[in-house]
């Protein structure tokens, strides 16, 4: 049975390792037949959360941007991909964002599979910690599973996460989908 498939990009550069690894992902992903949709976070408007809880009992943030539309996506997804280049040991603050501008729905982000991509030049212990922070979202969301964390080490330059065994890993896991 095909699966919806939403892989978030938050590489701000375009054709950037974790951005290859999202798109060898989709590859992997649709030849299994699945319904795979890409959003680069880079080419949205979203704003940062105000924590004015304007959205508390309307679930709709007072702010006009592109948030709502990928919030409803990340709902009827049934597979969420979250990949982000390592910032100082974290999530880059694009990723962050947009995590926190699903307060007003995130209880609705319920029961998916969800895949992690994190790219650094450092090695994969040193991406530990970026990985965790993207649990502690995923822990907030009811029955999330998460699947695979996808680590691409040893990479600075475009391109170089093409010579490393996560860009096989990002193919399989995408393929695997069913």
């Amino acid at each position: 049975m095909s699966k919806r498939v939403l892989i978030i990009s938050a590489s701000p550069r375009k054709g950037g390792n974790s951005d290859i690894l999202c798109d060898r992902f989709m590859q992997g992903a649709e030849e299994a037949g699945n319904t795979v949709e890409k959003v680069s976070l880079r080419d949205l408007k979203i704003g940062y959360c105000m924590a004015c809880y304007g959205c508390r009992g309307t679930k709709k943030c007072v702010q006009k941007d592109d948030m709502e539309e990928l919030l409803s996506k990340m709902i009827e997804a049934d597979v969420l991909v979250l990949a982000t280049p390592v910032y100082f040991y974290s999530m880059d603050g694009q990723l962050k964002t947009m995590i926190d501008r699903t307060l007003p729905r995130y209880t609705e982000i319920r029961d998916k599979d969800v895949y992690f991509i994190a790219t650094a030049a450092a090695g994969e212990r040193f991406m530990h910690r970026t990985i965790d922070a993207m649990k502690g979202f995923t822990d907030c969301l009811p029955g999330a599973r998460v699947r695979e964390e996808i680590y691409g080490e040893g990479v600075y330059q475009k391109g170089e996460v093409e010579n490393t065994p996560a860009y096989k890993k990002a193919y399989v896991a995408g393929k695997m989908i069913r």
